[in-house]
């Protein structure tokens, strides 16, 4: 995983992307954000994603903006992990006939 892509955790529900971006514009080059949402309804997951140009300009928005105020809630900003395997996959066991 790139060293300029970054989590960002505890958001405000109602935050848009484009706020989230104007928050990280200010360190550097955003290339992309995306807010995590509820696939079944939407809402947002309360975290999100956001790709800086370079390392340092991803640096610099950990730096001033983890336990930054947005929106009234306490910024958890760190360098993403990579996505871990989660297992399952289903199987189909309790989901009905299978005809």
């Amino acid at each position: 995983m790139s060293q300029n892509k970054l989590y960002v955790g505890n958001l405000s529900f109602q935050l848009t992307e484009a706020e989230l971006r104007e928050a990280f514009d200010e360190f550097g080059t955003v290339l992309d954000v995306k807010i995590i949402t509820d696939r079944d309804t939407g809402r947002s997951r309360g975290f999100g994603f956001v790709e800086m140009q370079t390392a340092e300009e991803a640096q610099a928005a950990i730096e001033g903006l983890d336990n930054a105020q947005l929106a009234g809630r306490p910024l958890n900003v760190n360098i993403a992990r990579p996505r871990t395997s989660r297992g399952g996959g289903g199987g189909g066991f309790g989901r009905g006939p299978r005809w």
